[in-house]
């Protein structure tokens, strides 16, 4: 499956409040709940809280904006800017205040004062992006600070030379968002047409040697591997390691940009049933930072003969959603944090213990909450469009995929990467996959590699995924093209299967002449819920004959929620309606589960209930 949304996102972190002069919510086609009432300081939540430092000030909020024409424009006059945008808000919704289209060029602007203190001698003052698309070009106070290219990415500048030592500092931002021009290297995803995607924005006081990145693995074994990423030096550093009540459980010493191990004497396991998380603090001179990991073991294992992916040395079975990610009115970012949270919750409540974050990056709050929640993530790389790239649209997507696993890797939720979706953006004159499998390997050794979910399959990678509507066909003797005949020496995962729709009233729909029109595109439409929750049953129930007989490992049900001209959600876009009936689907969910036990796999019974 590959989303059709009009949408492409910037999210841009909210800026600062005090700007919020003519700001006003646009009415999207659907609302939801949390609409109206996310206000003018937006994501107040630290952003990054695996390096977390407690000298920070978000810059969220209310900037200027104002269209651009072409890349190197001279940065525009203050009073030029005669339009007001929420940050984090892709311009397109109605959130920003913006809600425009088919912006390609746009300059963002605010205002800053930097706190006390968080310049002063032998120390520095980073100026942070959780994600800007596709590339941005940063200034402060009129200067060329840098550039950055990739839209789901975090990147900072250090920016202590540019600022001004007493009063207000400016910022400027030039966004140069090419996506889904046709046979444009320098725009290779393609979440659906032209959207913005511009994430949180803040400051962080540091020192002259501080921290970069934190590197962690932690293993059933109780082994912790840690490499801390400095700007400079081989400095020593310290470690330590504590429970949710704050004790210390172990802590040690290693040295700046070297691996090193130690070992906590019997952990509590992270898995779906029990999410249990420590807290790290991580002291580098001067700098102290905040993490946490969650001791967890992926691995393939046989059993009965079958392969299947093992938890922490046991089967468990994994069942879950596509989850794209969209909102009516923040299209790409969510409302708040609240509401991000909420559709997790449901997933639980209803049993299950995974999902598949499909063709989207989420912010880290998101990946935070599904570690607390004990939802396992299969994380895709966004896709290139659905055509064959060049050579440098191809080393571009391959440079970010790096990017993908290095800067979430550490997240112990996510225990699948999915290279290629769908055929879209794949090479097929010769199988590139292979080599980026081993690369991903290279990167990440702790996870599961699906190369090729759904289609074209040439045998890379740890799964054989089968992607079929409504119908699932997992590690069985029969298939569809274009999936392939399954593989018995790789883990069977349905990708994509469900995908059964119910069409609402116009209240809950997305009031777009194009995507009403595209409903009766979905892969079954059911009259009322007794025949939506009826064939949900019938379908979960043939699910659970192939866990019993065949080599169903786990699967992905599509989807979430309904996204603009797909009904096929279990809850509406709006989040108002949840179509599944919950005993139902409880049930069903939990024979799942009690057919992999039959199997050799773990039983499982645990649910969170809202």
């Amino acid at each position: 499956m590959h989303s059709n949304l009009f949408t492409s996102l910037l999210t841009l972190v909210p800026v600062l409040g005090n700007l919020a002069l003519g700001y006003q919510v646009q009415t999207p086609p659907l609302d939801t709940d949390w609409t109206y009432t996310v206000g003018t300081d937006p994501w107040p939540e630290y952003p990054r809280p695996q390096l977390q430092r407690d000298q920070w000030q978000s810059l969220n909020g209310i900037w200027k904006w104002k269209s651009a024409s072409y890349p190197g424009e001279p940065v525009p006059a203050k009073g030029s800017f005669d339009e007001d945008i929420l940050v984090p808000s892709c311009i397109e919704s109605g959130l920003s205040g913006v809600m425009k289209e088919n912006q390609t060029y746009s300059w963002y602007r605010t205002e800053f004062t930097v706190p006390q203190g968080y310049a002063q001698r032998g120390r520095r003052v980073l100026l942070n992006f959780e994600a800007v698309d596709h590339q941005a070009t940063v200034y402060v106070n009129g200067d060329l600070v840098g550039i950055h290219v990739g839209g789901y990415w975090h990147f900072n500048f250090d920016v202590t030379r540019y600022l001004k030592s007493n009063g207000t500092n400016t910022l400027h931002v030039f966004v140069f968002d090419p996506t889904d021009a046709e046979g444009n290297a320098n725009a290779p995803f393609s979440p659906g047409s032209v959207a913005h995607r511009y994430l949180q924005v803040w400051l962080e006081s540091v020192p002259e040697t501080y921290i970069q990145q934190l590197d962690i693995t932690a293993g059933m074994d109780g082994i912790v591997n840690v490499t801390v990423t400095t700007n400079q030096g081989s400095d020593a550093v310290s470690v330590s390691i504590h429970d949710a009540q704050g004790a210390r459980i172990a802590s040690t010493n290693g040295v700046a940009n070297t691996p090193f191990d130690f070992t906590v004497d019997s952990p509590s396991l992270w898995s779906p049933d029990s999410p249990t998380l420590y807290n790290l603090t991580v002291t580098l001179g001067d700098d102290t930072v905040n993490s946490y990991t969650g001791f967890r073991t992926f691995s393939v294992g046989e059993i009965d003969g079958v392969p299947r992916p093992l938890i922490n040395g046991e089967f468990i079975f994994q069942f879950g959603t596509l989850d794209q990610g969209f909102w009516p009115d923040g299209i790409y970012t969510p409302p708040n944090r609240e509401a991000m949270v909420y559709d997790l919750q449901v997933l639980k409540d209803l049993g299950l213990n995974m999902l598949r974050k499909h063709i989207k990056v989420e912010n880290a709050l998101f990946y935070r909450a599904c570690d607390e929640l004990g939802l396992l993530l299969i994380q895709d790389m966004p896709s290139m469009p659905l055509r064959t790239p060049d050579a440098d649209q191809q080393a571009e997507w391959e440079r970010q995929l790096d990017i993908l696993i290095q800067q979430h890797k550490n997240y112990p939720s996510i225990y699948t990467w999915v290279i290629y979706n769908e055929g879209w953006g794949q090479i097929t004159d010769y199988y590139p996959e292979f080599n980026l499998t081993a690369r991903v390997k290279q990167l990440d050794p702790t996870r599961f590699v699906d190369s090729t979910t759904g289609w074209h399959d040439h045998g890379a990678g740890d799964f054989h995924d089968n992607h079929h509507y409504a119908n699932p066909q997992c590690g069985t003797p029969f298939y569809s093209i274009q999936s392939t005949p399954y593989d018995n020496k790789r883990i069977a995962i349905q990708g994509e299967f469900g995908g059964i729709g119910h069409n609402v009233s116009a209240e809950h729909l997305w009031k777009v002449d194009l995507s009403v029109s595209q409903i009766n595109q979905t892969y079954e439409i059911d009259a009322d819920l007794e025949a939506y929750n009826y064939r949900g049953h019938l379908l979960l129930s043939e699910l659970r004959d192939q866990v019993e007989k065949y080599a169903c490992s786990a699967a992905v049900w599509t989807q979430t929620t309904d996204v603009e001209g797909e009904v096929n959600g279990f809850l509406t876009y709006d989040r108002r309606l949840q179509r599944t009936d919950k005993a139902q689907w409880r049930a069903d969910i939990q024979a799942l589960y009690d057919a992999a036990a039959s199997r050799g796999g773990k039983a499982t019974t645990r649910r969170m209930t809202l």
